[in-house]
């Protein structure tokens, strides 16, 4: 596991529209996390300016986009990306291996190039919302688990950083022999927490012990009544803090 994610393994999901609650809910509890997932509704709710003004409170930013398209458009948007100075985005794995790997290599170019650190890229497997019984209305016919195995080879194959998972492939994911490779998982719940829409969720102990390096917590931080004392609840839980 990465030195920063023994001493903080948490990943906060951002997932507000309001710019002004994002940065009070970074403000609080930057201390207590690694990275501040900017997703899908606070990028288009506040666009890049929310990226700047995370990191002008001395926090990372983890860009949560899962770009998917054709592999020029996924490439330059990955590039202004890193302009930006997020540390982490997302790439949809099912985008293909041509798609990860030229934006894997264009981002290389350009970072060396103009003087910024290169992002780590993270492959999406298959969403957390997805369960066996949705995996058939897709069109894809066979295990979920292998499904998710086949994605993540074909990731690092590209020259991924990570994958992005559910908690419960992780074991599966290591068995596989996919080392060298950041395991995100989202899907983390407190062990006294719902699961809300997750379909294959894990508490925070569990996921770590089967090998997670960071954990995505979005819900049970960001609409508790005390966000910071919830972050600290989970941070205990796995003996931290």
């Amino acid at each position: 596991m990465p030195l920063n994610a023994q001493a903080k393994p948490l990943i906060l999901a951002l997932d507000v529209s309001a710019q002004e609650e994002a940065i009070d809910l970074v403000r609080k509890l930057k201390d207590q996390v690694a990275y501040f997932k900017v997703g899908l509704q606070l990028f288009t709710a506040a666009g890049p300016t929310i990226i700047k003004k995370i990191l002008q409170e001395g926090a990372e930013v983890f860009l949560d986009l899962k770009f998917h398209d054709i592999p020029n458009t996924v490439t330059q948007a990955a590039v202004e990306a890193g302009r930006l100075g997020v540390r982490m985005m997302t790439l949809h794995s099912l985008g293909g291996e041509v798609m990860m790997r030229q934006t894997r290599e264009t981002l290389q170019e350009y970072s060396s190039r103009e003087g910024w650190p290169c992002p780590k890229l993270l492959a999406v497997t298959i969403l957390t919302s997805i369960d066996p019984k949705a995996l058939l209305t897709l069109g894809i016919d066979h295990a979920l688990d292998q499904e998710v195995v086949q994605l993540a080879k074909s990731a690092q194959a590209a020259g991924m950083d990570g994958i992005v998972s559910s908690p419960r492939e992780l074991r599966l994911l290591r068995q596989a022999g996919l080392e060298g490779l950041l395991f995100v998982t989202p899907g983390i719940r407190s062990a006294e927490a719902g699961a809300d829409d997750q379909m294959r969720t894990m508490t925070a102990s569990e996921a770590l012990e089967e090998g997670a390096d960071y954990l995505v917590v979005g819900r049970p931080i960001t609409q508790s009544p005390d966000p910071v004392q919830a972050a600290q609840t989970l941070l205990r839980e796995i003996h931290i803090g």
